[in-house]
């Protein structure tokens, strides 16, 4: 492993790698907001809303969540650009390369991570594990097979 590889070292892979999730993360929120509007303005006798419409309402839900996974990947952009990318927010500890690899905007390292009940208290030292485990982050973001979504 190249010190560019390891998570704590913020460099150009890192932010390709989340660039190319933002730009695909842009074009998604731009489908989804334009298809939403133009399915909201087509509803016979509608306020333009597509308020009682299951299918605009669809599609406002998809689209408020690629703005949310838009939003994740701009925060791990400022995290790189400050120099905390690949640092557990809640410990501080190094988020294995291997987590970052699957998802660059991950927050927290795997024990941080874990179910509540399993979870340490915040900024306790500790050592980084190996493989990350499922459960809920302080913020509400879980990370179900290494994607954090929430």
């Amino acid at each position: 492993m190249t010190a560019e590889d390891s998570a704590g070292t913020p460099g150009p892979r890192w932010r390709a790698r989340l660039e190319a999730r933002w730009q695909a993360h842009v074009q998604e929120v731009t489908e989804l907001s334009l298809a939403y509007h133009v399915a909201a303005a087509a509803v016979p006798g509608g306020t333009g809303d597509g308020a009682g419409q299951p299918e605009v309402a669809a599609l406002l839900r998809r689209a408020v969540e690629a703005r949310r996974k838009l939003a994740d990947v701009e925060d791990a952009l400022a995290r790189l650009a400050a120099g905390r990318f690949g640092s557990c927010e809640q410990c501080g500890s190094p988020i294995p390369a291997g987590l970052l690899t699957t998802a660059p905007q991950t927050r927290y390292c795997p024990r941080c991570d874990a179910p509540s009940g399993e979870r340490h208290e915040p900024h306790e030292p500790h050592e980084p594990h190996e493989a990350p485990s499922a459960g809920a982050g302080q913020d509400g973001v879980r990370t179900l097979a290494g994607r954090a979504t929430r």
